[in-house]
């Protein structure tokens, strides 16, 4: 079975919010969509020149400052509706995520191994970091329950993220206070 293009779907839900160019699509990476899922430049900008070619999206030169030209994309008729299709399809697997602390993890052979204590510390430490941000993002973006209600789906997705970061701090937490025993 083909893999589907993620990657193209985030592109075209991102487009289907406002036009955007290049540069705001990959900083969408940085902020809120860098909290579930990851792109660089290099995918990024091929993948646009792709779907501008199968009809997506389409873009116009727009000049910021004395001359510098910019690309500002926008989703197509088709490429709403190719978003609306896959917005509604099902999504019947789950995906693997790749934790390299767990594979790390996979390849202790016992409690007594002196690496592990180090590991980890270095994971409850930074999994607690990733809880406070995402604690402090839901503070700044949705203590106002007309913007919850305004960007629902983005709501969910940070509450999940919260939710995740404290099960996976409190296992880290409670695997380090039963490394004695």
């Amino acid at each position: 079975m083909a893999q589907k293009n993620n990657l193209k779907y985030i592109i075209l839900g991102l487009l289907s919010e406002r036009s955007l160019t290049g540069y705001d699509i990959t900083k969408a990476f940085d902020s809120d969509i860098g909290e579930f899922w990851s792109a660089n430049h290099s995918q990024i900008y091929p993948l646009l020149i792709k779907m501008e070619a199968n009809g997506l999206i389409s873009h116009e030169i727009i000049v910021t400052g004395a001359k510098l030209e910019k690309k500002l994309y926008s989703l197509t008729q088709t490429g709403t509706i190719e978003f609306k299709t896959w917005l509604q399809s099902p999504t019947p697997e789950l995906s693997a995520s790749k934790d390299e602390f767990i594979l790390k993890l996979y390849f202790i052979e016992n409690s007594t191994d002196p690496l592990l204590p180090e590991m980890l510390a270095e994971q409850l430490m930074l999994h607690h970091n990733k809880l406070v941000h995402l604690q402090s993002q839901m503070t700044n973006k949705f203590e106002n329950t007309d913007r919850k209600q305004a960007q629902f789906g983005h709501f969910l997705i940070l509450q999940h993220a919260i939710e995740r970061e404290t099960a996976y701090e409190s296992w880290l937490q409670q695997t380090i206070n039963n490394l004695g025993d």
